[in-house]
């Protein structure tokens, strides 16, 4: 699913494309404007990700980190990697999650909430592009 977001064949709400990966709204997101950063190569773990490209790809992750909360207002930003397990997609991953104080968000269960429409989605995106 997340190659086919890399090649253009499957529809995402994108923030960036770069040489270094790609980033794009979750669609069950944990908070509105949960973003979601991958590299452009198939690679299933962290493991997977050749030493001299953890520069240029943890270096969008926090970019994006960055614009995330300048881009929403948020208070802050919690930045995640599943591997393996409890990874839905078998594709390395980085969740970039905005925050705010008392949100809720506790541990590891995170409730999961939908845009209201594509205009509210392509609007988040937009706003964390912005930011970039």
């Amino acid at each position: 699913m997340f190659c086919g977001i890399v090649a253009g064949e499957v529809p995402a709400f994108r923030v960036v494309d770069e040489p270094d990966g790609v980033a794009f709204l979750d669609t069950r997101p944990v908070f509105k404007g949960h973003v979601l950063v991958v590299p452009r190569r198939h690679l299933v773990a962290l493991a997977d990700l050749p030493a001299d490209a953890l520069a240029g790809y943890f270096g969008l992750v926090q970019r994006l980190a960055v614009a995330v909360e300048s881009g929403l207002g948020a208070g802050g930003t919690f930045v995640a990697m599943n591997n393996k397990v409890s990874q839905s997609v078998p594709h390395l991953h980085t969740h970039v999650v905005p925050r705010t104080k008392g949100d809720g968000l506790r541990g590891f269960f995170w409730p999961r909430t939908r845009y209201a429409d594509d205009a509210e989605a392509e609007t988040y995106a937009a706003r964390i592009t912005a930011a970039l």
